[in-house]
């Protein structure tokens, strides 16, 4: 799968595509992270890429040139890329999104704003979507662009040393999940539970549902109504709440 970053920040991304689970996933070959620099567009010989805001206003704007040349210069083709703009004006970007995301056939390509904003008519003419990853203001788009493309890196096929891992990762069915323990069995008192000790596998997935469930509804209380679609699990849910009481 191919991901590309568009950024005026190329080091900031580059450290951390270098390391850990994505770095062996480039170096496999099954995705491909591309990085370029903004400023090589822009169109002056300063490498201007903002400008005050029209109609006045605090911060600088990040100026529509430079997006639309690198775009119409590196990925012509529209059907062959999908402009993503990272941005809190977006939609909240979730699991789901990651992957519908990962099962796309085009080059993902994230435009990174920084200053106050990008002029409109980036996002208006040329972004194929505005994703949000929460309510909150960062700098830049770059955080937000690496977010989006470790979540959908996860779901592809070879990237992760055991596939069941992105499987039983939180929100991949819908809840958060379960609590993880490893050696040893007792640090300073406290004990891994003992059901996790037994060798029954059927015991250990009752008690593993249980306990997402219970998280869910304690820490994400929608979460979990909307994930009760069996008898067996809207019972669970039922007798979590009685021993709640």
């Amino acid at each position: 799968m191919k991901f590309s970053i568009v950024t005026i920040f190329p080091e900031m991304v580059e450290a951390y595509l270098g390391a850990s689970i994505l770095k062996r996933a480039i170096q496999k070959g099954l995705i491909t992270v591309s990085v370029h620099n903004l400023r090589d567009f822009a169109t002056d010989k300063h490498k201007t890429v903002d400008d005050y805001p029209y109609g006045g206003g605090v911060g600088m704007v990040m100026k529509p040139e430079p997006f639309f040349r690198i775009t119409e210069g590196l990925w012509p083709v529209r059907e062959e890329r999908k402009i993503l703009v990272p941005s809190p004006k977006g939609p909240l970007f979730d699991q789901e999104k990651a992957l519908a995301l990962s099962q796309d056939k085009t080059e993902l390509v994230f435009l990174c704003g920084r200053y106050e904003a990008i002029d409109e008519r980036v996002t208006e003419h040329l972004a194929d979507e505005e994703i949000s990853i929460g309510d909150y203001v960062l700098t830049g788009g770059e955080l937000p662009a690496l977010v989006i493309i470790d979540a959908v890196s996860r779901l592809i096929p070879g990237v992760l040393g055991d596939s069941r891992s992105s499987e039983e990762d939180s929100f991949s069915c819908g809840l958060l999940d379960y609590p993880h323990y490893t050696r040893p069995e007792d640090f300073r008192g406290i004990r891994v539970p003992d059901v996790l000790l037994s060798g029954n596998h059927r015991e250990i997935a009752a008690w593993r549902k249980k306990r997402s469930l219970q998280l869910t509804m304690e820490r994400r209380p929608a979460l979990a109504e909307r994930y009760a679609s069996s008898p067996e699990d809207r019972e669970i849910i039922e007798r979590i709440k009685e021993e709640q009481q």
